[in-house]
């Protein structure tokens, strides 16, 4: 990939908040958020649309890539870590590419809703619930109808893959079945006819993100990503 080095959002990323408010006694104008980060790439339409991601959508998908790690520390006061910024940062990019590339046949209204129901039930599954969703949104001012932007983005991307990429959405019963059975999961000791649903969506989701960093190690070498400093 094409870049600048990446340590200066990282640098950033450690401190309590990326976005924070800056003022002076004086009553200077707030700094609320700003762009860190511009992408190009050719699924976005190249040069002449780039795509920027914010201070504050990030650090919030950073909180989400954290609460999801099981190899977090217990305890630990950072949000998260450089780790979680990058892990953050790659599945932004990747979700942004595939939401912005052709499908056949383009989904309908009622299909990309279903779908971002989808999203949200296993983001809320994959990072302990809704309020840990809520809290992490407060942290960094994010709205609702930015969380249903990036809901909306994932299930866009997750359509994309499922039909252009290799069927995954829908895994039957007897997958499921042989999963419960083969594979240790969070639900390996109750019946299956009562965690279907939720072993379906863990499965989805697991496969989701192995398809998310296959693609991402893919398309590195077509995607130009900006670090974009306080300075510029």
């Amino acid at each position: 990939m094409s870049r600048r080095s990446l340590a200066p959002l990282f640098a950033v990323a450690l401190g309590l908040s990326l976005w924070g408010l800056a003022w002076t006694a004086r009553a200077e104008p707030v700094v609320v958020d700003r762009v860190v980060v511009r992408l190009i790439a050719p699924e976005t339409g190249g040069v002449r649309s780039p795509r920027f991601i914010s201070q504050r959508v990030l650090a919030f998908e950073a909180r989400l890539e954290a609460l999801a790690d099981p190899d977090r520390i217990p305890g630990d006061q950072r949000p998260y870590r450089d780790r979680h910024v990058r892990a953050a940062l790659e599945r932004h990019i990747t979700e942004t590419l595939l939401a912005s590339s052709h499908i056949d046949p383009e989904p309908r209204d009622a299909e990309l809703t279903r779908q971002t129901r989808a999203a949200r039930l296993m983001l809320i599954e994959r990072i302990g619930g809704v309020q840990a969703l809520q809290a992490a949104a407060r942290a960094e001012g994010i709205e609702n109808r930015e969380i249903l932007s990036i809901l909306r983005r994932r299930a866009r991307a997750s359509i994309y893959l499922d039909r252009m990429v290799t069927p995954m959405l829908k895994p039957s019963e007897a997958e499921l079945r042989n999963i419960h059975r083969t594979v240790r999961t969070p639900f390996q000791d109750k019946p299956f006819d009562q965690i279907e649903s939720a072993l379906s969506r863990w499965y989805v989701s697991r496969r989701l993100y192995a398809a998310l960093a296959s693609y991402y190690q893919n398309a590195r070498s077509r995607v130009e990503v900006t670090i974009i400093g306080p300075e510029q």
